[in-house]
């Protein structure tokens, strides 16, 4: 991907720019904090791209809206904050039930109810879930930097049109609204035909996209075919691993937890502690297997979340639930690279010794 000059942009902004490089021509959604810079963002450049624009009376007719739109075969997205994505959740199952792609964005924040504006990984079950009814996945993608904002971001609308399905990017509150440099680059889109797209009768029978099946054994059927994409999924897994060559404690983080804990671990490091790092980028589907390897040599792991645990199950589901510590912080203040290393110490001189 060729790269242009260096900028210096909010994380929000390096999502809606992102979405715009990636091919995104309709934007829908609803003001929440601190989610706020990419509709102000996508309002103002949108339609410089030729692209539609739309402050949708709520939530939940903006997620009905990226439906639409995204039935033409158009790059569409729609984004939020944690109780805004779950007024969504109904349209997020409609969309994987009808194989309709679309890029969905949760800058998370505190919770649960309204909780605050400050960053917080709560959701992460929501996510990686479904959150909705039904049985379901999307894609759900992490990044715990401003180039990673932007660039998971062009990803994302490529996800989403290989499956036909729903792409979620998770960041928060911190990952938001701070500013780092960024290197933008142009986008290659792919213009393929969508055959499956709606393009109206045009004297022909139309196409139809639904998630209503009520044939005998039809929806039976039609479950099973999306669990085989779901599968199918596992190729796109993305992991980032830091020092575990020699490790014996591999500490666990996704998102903005990860990026300070990198300073807590090279903390670790100058004092002769063996602590590795892996952070997973994508959180659906998690990387398990490249886990589970790990900890063929490794006998001590570590969960650290901005939550009272919830990745952590996923943890302890590849490694298994003996050999895993957790760390956790309640929303409401962002922990310092101080803070992780003392818990990082904690652990390794009962564990590891």
């Amino acid at each position: 991907m060729a790269r242009s000059r260096m900028l210096l942009v909010k994380g929000n902004e390096a999502i809606a720019m992102g979405a715009i490089e990636a091919g995104c021509r309709f934007y829908f959604g609803y003001p929440i904090t601190p989610q706020n810079d990419i509709p102000e963002y996508m309002s103002r450049h949108l339609p410089e791209a030729g692209g539609t624009f739309i402050q949708a009376e709520s939530e939940i007719a903006s997620i009905n809206m990226l439906l639409g739109a995204a039935a033409t075969g158009a790059r569409a997205m729609t984004s939020s904050s944690s109780p805004g994505i779950s007024l969504k959740q109904e349209g997020i199952s409609y969309l994987c039930g009808s194989q309709i792609p679309g890029v969905i964005v949760n800058m998370s924040r505190s919770g649960p109810g309204l909780g605050g504006i400050s960053p917080s990984q709560g959701d992460y079950f929501q996510a990686t879930r479904g959150g909705g009814h039904g049985d379901y996945r999307t894609i759900v993608l992490a990044p715990h930097s401003v180039q990673e904002c932007y660039d998971l971001t062009m990803r994302a609308f490529d996800l989403a049109d290989r499956y036909r399905n729903p792409v979620l990017i998770l960041g928060d509150a911190l990952l938001g609204q701070m500013k780092e440099p960024l290197l933008p680059g142009k986008h290659r889109v792919r213009d393929a035909v969508k055959e499956w797209a709606l393009t109206g009768a045009n004297g022909r029978k139309p196409r139809r996209l639904k998630s209503l099946y009520l044939n005998d054994g039809e929806l039976t059927k039609h479950n099973w075919m999306l669990y085989r994409k779901y599968r199918r999924m596992h190729k796109e897994i993305r992991f980032e691993t830091v020092s575990v060559e020699d490790a014996k404690l591999v500490v666990v983080a996704f998102g903005s937890v990860a990026r300070i804990l990198k300073n807590a671990v090279a903390m670790a490091r100058d004092k002769g502690m063996a602590v590795g790092l892996f952070r997973p980028i994508t959180l659906y589907p998690f990387p398990s297997a490249a886990l589970g390897e790990i900890a063929g040599r490794v006998k001590r792991f570590m969960a650290l979340e901005l939550s009272t645990g919830q990745m952590v199950e996923d943890l302890r589901l590849a490694v298994g639930t003996e050999g895993v510590d957790f760390y956790g912080r309640p929303p409401g203040s962002i922990p310092s690279p101080d803070e992780l290393y003392r818990e990082i110490r904690k652990v390794y001189r009962k564990r590891i010794g």
